[in-house]
């Protein structure tokens, strides 16, 4: 497998969300938020990502209005 790059990770990472302790490891980002039918900050321009409104219903609204960048 390969190894997380974390530090290269967390330098793109858009999540607001500072005591996150899954910044930067990308794998375990995604798999607590799909628990929780919700995507990742890094899927959401960062006026959207602010809202802390992750869901997959506001992801689908937002690139129906916004189209993809």
């Amino acid at each position: 497998m390969r190894e997380c790059t974390r530090e290269q990770n967390k330098a793109n990472c858009n999540c607001t969300y500072e005591p996150c302790n899954r910044k930067g490891i990308c794998c375990e980002c995604l798999k607590y938020h799909l628990r929780s039918d919700e995507l990742p900050a890094c899927f959401f321009p960062d006026d959207v990502e602010r809202t802390y409104d992750r869901s997959i219903e506001r992801f689908v609204e937002t690139y129906q209005k916004r189209g993809r960048r």
